[in-house]
Parts: structure tokens; C-alpha cells; sequence
């Protein structure tokens, strides 16, 4: 098939590889612009942008998708079928009707569950069993079209990062199989009543709240690795954590157990295993308090 794909992080980038593995016609790739990015903030193309240049595709990086002639150019591709996986930008009307097969979308949840931007991080934060990826028809609705495929994938106690990369995989197989037997392929309407919203992470979620049970904590530890990273703050720094256990022993809430750092939640608490100091890289804990010491009785903020 003739297909432009648009995508932008390196969830897309799984994807876009399965559709140049499987021998599709990638005519472009379209992702978002560079942007300033790591502590020189220099401009920084993204990991799709990259990869493609890579593969000596053509890559489109509009700002806005509204305008008449970027869609004059878009229908100009003469596309069978346009896949979109984590783009950014919305697709209006005239783009979502331009390729022949129309466009689909990658979707990292279950659909309905966890419709719109963070699906990963709200599945983990809310304690589900199963997340998984769906293969969708796009329309003007937000993730709302219908669905041509689902696969789900057990969350477990896997971290953000790990998970998206399972579910791109996933989403990977799906799309080039149903590519694959497009006139066998069935659709079916999203049921209203099971939708849920997974709204864009805000900085400040990623507070460690110790005034949550012990087993939620340690949700948002996983849910925010690799980022933006959960963090609670001593003596003006803050100190994120990667990866934690959880333990049965409590105590005031935010208050450090013991010497290995065991921080009381308001049931149980937890003992972080990997942390990462401000301009520093990932250490174990044992490493961190040789050089930063946390006592026993600490109350953390």
C-alpha cells in the first residue's frame, strides 16, 4: 500500500519500522517540528523525523495541518491509507478524508478505555489488570472511530517506558496484519458507556503523595518512568524515583523508616531501589545515601 505515516515519539518509531519491514510505500513521513530540548536547548528533531531521514524518506514537519495548501499537498500523495501513532497534531476533515482507505490510528489502550493523550500512565495509575493497543479508524471525534483490531497486554508491575514499548509492538503487529487482509477486515463501534479520558500528565502529578496507600505510590513511580519521573524533595532537591517495593510496615505519612529509606505512606510504605539526583545518573539507593545522607525520622516533602 501507498501510506504516509505521521508520528513523532519513539512509540511511532516501532511502528514506522513494521511498515517499512513489511514493504509498504511510505510516500512521507509527516512529525512534529524540532524543538529545544537538554540543557544547551538546542533544537532537536524528533526520534521519527530521525529514523526516517534514516530510511531516505521524504519528512513533512508543518506546524498546523489547517491550512489550504498543506492539505492541497497532503491529497497530492495519492495515499491508499495514512497510519497516525502518537503525531500531536489534530487532522482536520480534509486530511482525514484524503486517502482512499481513510486514516487509522495507533491507539495505546483498549478502547474505550483511556481515550486521548496519556493512556499508559493513566492505566498504571488506576490499577488496571490489562491495557493493550487498538488499531481505529479516525474521525473529527477524539479517538473515537471505529475499531478494526485489539490486543491486550498485561500491565503487571511494569514501568511506563517498558509498557509503551510492549504495546508498540503490539500495535506494530496488528496494523501490518490488518494492512495485510484489508478486505477481511471487520469494524466494530466503540461502546460509549465504557469510556474513560486519560488527560495529559501535569508536572506537579509526578509529586511523589505519600498520603496515598503504599500500593498507589509505587503506581506513580512506574507510571512516570521514564518520565517526567516521580520525585519527592529533601534539603531543596529533589530526589526521583525510578523503580520501589513496597513494604507492610507503616508510620506517619512521608516519614523515613529506617536507614535504608523506607518512606511510611498512610497504609504501608515503600523502599525506593533505583533514584536519580538532579544532573545525575540513575543510582541504587544504597549508592545515593553514602553521599546524601536521609535519616531515620526525615519527614519528606
Amino acid at each position: 500500500m501507498r501510506i504516509a505515516f505521521m508520528g513523532t515519539p519513539e512509540f511511532a518509531v516501532i511502528i514506522l519500522d513494521a511498515l517499512i519491514g513489511a514493504g509498504h510505500e511510505i510516500a512521507a513521513v509527516y512529525s512534529r517540528p524540532s524543538r529545544r530540548a537538554g540543557r544547551g536547548k538546542e533544537y532537536k528533531t524528533s526520534p521519527v523525523y530521525r529514523r526516517a531521514e534514516a530510511a531516505g524518506i521524504e519528512v513533512r514537519t508543518p506546524i498546523s495541518l489547517r491550512g489550504e495548501e498543506e492539505q492541497k499537498a497532503f491529497a497530492a500523495l495519492d495515499l491508499d491509507v495514512a497510519v497516525v501513532a502518537a503525531y500531536g497534531l489534530i487532522l482536520p476533515e480534509p486530511i482525514l478524508n484524503a486517502p482512499r482507505l481513510r486514516c487509522l490510528n495507533v491507539h495505546a489502550s483498549i478502547l474505550p478505555r483511556w481515550r486521548g493523550a496519556a493512556p499508559v500512565q493513566r492505566a498504571i495509575l488506576a490499577g488496571d489488570r490489562l491495557t493493550g493497543a487498538t488499531i481505529m479508524e479516525m474521525e473529527k471525534g477524539l479517538d473515537t472511530g471505529a475499531m478494526l483490531a485489539r490486543l491486550p497486554v498485561e500491565i503487571d508491575r511494569k514501568t511506563a517506558g517498558e509498557l509503551t514499548t510492549e504495546i508498540a509492538n503490539t500495535g506494530a503487529h496488528l496494523l501490518t496484519h490488518i494492512l495485510d487482509n484489508w478486505t477481511r477486515v471487520g469494524r466494530m463501534p466503540q461502546e460509549e458507556g465504557a469510556v474513560t479520558y486519560a488527560e495529559k500528565i501535569r508536572k506537579e502529578e509526578a509529586k511523589l503523595d505519600f498520603a496515598l496507600h503504599a500500593v498507589q505510590v509505587e503506581r506513580q513511580v512506574r507510571a512516570f518512568n521514564p518520565a517526567p519521573g516521580a520525585w519527592f524533595e529533601h534539603e531543596g532537591e529533589r530526589i526521583k524515583v525510578l523503580s520501589a517495593e513496597i513494604r507492610a510496615e507503616g508510620g506517619e505519612p512521608g516519614t523515613v523508616l529506617d536507614h535504608g529509606l523506607a518512606i511510611a505512606c498512610r497504609e504501608g510504605s515503600i523502599v525506593p531501589s533505583i533514584v536519580q539526583r538532579s544532573g545525575r545518573a540513575p543510582m541504587t539507593t544504597s549508592e545515593l545515601l553514602r553521599g546524601f545522607v536521609i535519616p531515620a525520622g526525615t519527614r519528606l516533602k
